[in-house]
């Protein structure tokens, strides 16, 4: 999530951050509502607030910032209100001044500045006077203070992107020239001070980011080209010198930022679409599926901003235009330890009242349900999270709807009772993950559907509540695998309906939501412990019923749609903490839906599939539920 900071002193864009030494974040120059900035600041991550520092000797935007290896922070060139700049400055963190230091031979702005392994600065392409595309490049030593010429670019360009690799070269990706939108690419050895050519870009582009990933890998994510603002992404593998489309952008979009997490996922921010409108919305890869998800968006869309990562793994956004093109004075803090919802594969088959189990490998087995053409299913299918994708496995012997799913400690997948055509189920059957096969088992003592199935510390399954026909019932009953046996058990206090049973550590259980005899729908919610049995804890602050839950990991629970006591199916979503006995809402689903199935996976995200949506249509869609920090 993002949550508002303090304002900058001066609204800006086009500005530089830098991540000093001490945590704190340099911001210096850009252009503002009176033109050009000299200003600086400092961000202070512990207070939260900004302070001005002692201005740059002059006015710049579109410069660079670079730090250097004893903690100084060296600009260099831009544009001002008189034109291109030749002249650099040096930020004194200790001191809290700026100094002069000499000027490269070539003015230049929209250039890119990489600090490498020697200490040294590269300073490569630009937009020269009378808008030139530059090819010269440049060194500063800072131990000298002194700059000198280095081999130039093959090709002249601006608005490029530089990234120093993990074998010290330096690769320029893109840009633009006189032309247009460069597709080309170079790498630099800092060894021979020369250039060489590698491979192309699939799609020219220019003001599009790159980043590089953990593997070595350099994601390279939006920008413009000749159609106009690009979704495209690509990745640059060094080792083999070549380029590779990945998944494509929710969103096409030029002018963003894109932050490596402490995750490995990466943060690309704001920017403009393709009708240059400033952007809101944020989108996160993942480089283990190539996979993009939408997170939680800025409280101000905006473009030509800065994103810092802050050592507490937070991603401070400051700056940038607004929507109607005015410079921002605002900064948010975007936290990667909120979770979030995205989309992944589809069902084979829509379906809603299904059952869905996390299988011991880590695939996750969906059973039957109901479909609006076809009726009451026995087909099954199979989702495997590496690819995101689903296949089909065996069919159940009965087709059902409402019945209920439990994975034994044998790794085969018991499933209870459900109704079809004939009416409320006593059946049960038993599916085998290695032949993808399913088998009978004995029947339930009473025939129920809508009722919860929970595998108990002992390895039996208690199955509670439910309905027989127009009967709400609140008997319970448990399955002993070893003896394949069932026995009835102590009654639940509230006889309830499309509730959820959910086993809690310690043998204990929370049942939550439903609907009573009387057709209410509940907020309610029961604790069983083996030892003092059932008990009232906090309510939902939502009544729901036809929702899913998850025991995630830190040992909280997570309650997801349903209906509410008007019959409307739910987007919301509830946390149920287990310390406090309370629930807090937890984000929304991108699509309202009720009926569905949620399945924590190996991962620590929560895959919620299918289920019904407002109109009352059976979704074919799945979503995650993700934390980019595990607890």
């Amino acid at each position: 999530m993002t949550f508002f900071l303090a304002n900058l002193a001066a609204a800006r864009e086009s500005h530089t951050v830098t991540l000093l030494p001490s945590g704190e974040i340099l911001a210096a120059g850009g252009w503002g509502a009176d033109g050009t900035l000299a200003s600086a600041e400092l961000f202070n991550p512990a207070t939260g607030s900004w302070n001005e520092t002692a201005s740059l000797a002059t006015a710049r935007y579109y410069h660079t910032a670079t730090l250097l290896p004893e903690g100084n922070v060296l600009v260099t060139g831009g544009w001002s209100t008189g034109g291109v700049l030749p002249g650099a400055e040096l930020y004194d963190t200790a001191a809290g001044s700026w100094g002069e230091v000499a000027s490269f031979s070539t003015p230049r702005g929209y250039h890119t500045a990489t600090l490498l392994p020697d200490g040294k600065v590269l300073v490569a392409g630009g937009i020269g006077a009378g808008f030139s595309s530059l090819a010269s490049a440049e060194l500063y030593d800072p131990a000298t203070g002194t700059w000198s010429v280095t081999g130039s670019l093959a090709t002249g360009r601006g608005y490029h992107t530089a990234v120093l690799l993990p074998d010290g070269r330096v690769l320029v990706i893109g840009g633009r020239d006189a032309v247009g939108g460069i597709n080309s690419a170079e790498l630099y050895d800092p060894a021979t001070g020369t250039w060489s050519v590698t491979a192309n870009l699939n799609v020219a582009r220019y003001r599009h980011t790159a980043t590089l990933l953990p593997g070595g890998l350099v994601l390279v994510t939006g920008g413009i080209s000749t159609s106009g603002a690009l979704d495209s992404a690509e990745l640059y593998d060094p080792a083999v010198e070549t380029w590779s489309e990945t998944t494509s952008l929710d969103t096409s979009r030029y002018g963003h930022t894109a932050t490596l997490l402490p995750s490995g996922n990466v943060l690309v921010a704001g920017g403009r679409d393709a009708g240059n409108a400033s952007l809101a919305n944020n989108e996160l890869y993942d480089p283990a599926s190539g996979n993009w998800c939408p997170t939680t968006s800025l409280a101000t869309a905006r473009y030509g901003h800065t994103a810092s990562l802050l050592s507490d793994g937070s991603v401070l956004i400051a700056g940038g235009k607004d929507i109607a093109n005015i410079s921002l004075a605002s900064t948010e803090l975007y936290d990667p330890t909120a979770m979030g919802w995205c989309p992944t594969g589809s069902l084979a088959t829509a379906r809603g009242y299904h059952t869905a189990t996390l299988l011991s490998g880590g695939k996750v087995l969906v059973t039957g349900g109901w479909n609006d053409k076809v009726g009451v299913l026995d087909s099954a299918e199979l989702y495997d999270p590496a690819s995101g994708s689903w296949s089909k496995t065996g069919s159940l012997g009965t087709a059902r709807g409402y019945h209920a799913a439990t994975l034994l400690p044998s790794g085969k997948v018991l499933v209870t009772g459900g109704r079809n055509a004939t009416g409320a189920l006593k059946s049960t059957e038993l599916y085998d993950p290695d032949t993808g096969s399913w088998r009978p088992s004995v029947k339930l003592s009473t025939a129920r559907y809508r009722h919860s199935a929970t595998l108990l510390p002992d390895g039996k399954v208690l199955v509670t509540g439910g309905r027989n026909e127009m009967v709400v019932l609140d008997s319970a009953e448990t399955f002993d695998p070893v003896n394949n046996t069932w026995n009835t058990v102590e009654y639940i206090a509230t006889a309830r309906y499309r509730d959820t049973t959910t086993h809690l550590p310690g043998g204990k259980m929370l049942v939550a939501g439903g609907r009573n005899a009387a057709n209410v729908c509940l907020a309610s919610t029961e604790l069983y412990d083996p030892v003092t049995r059932w008990r009232e804890t906090g309510s939902l602050a939502t009544a729901r019923y036809g929702h899913a839950d998850s025991l995630l990991p830190g040992g909280k629970v997570l309650v997801t749609g349903g209906r509410d006591a008007e019959n409307v199916s739910l987007a919301s979503t509830e946390l149920y903490d287990f310390a406090t006995g309370t629930w807090n809402e937890a984000g929304s689903l991108a699509i309202a839906r009720d009926y569905h199935t949620a399945n924590l996976l190996f991962d620590g995200s929560v895959l919620v599939v299918g289920g019904r949506d407002a109109a009352n249509v059976t979704l074919a869609s799945a979503e995650l539920y993700k934390k980019a920090v595990p607890d």
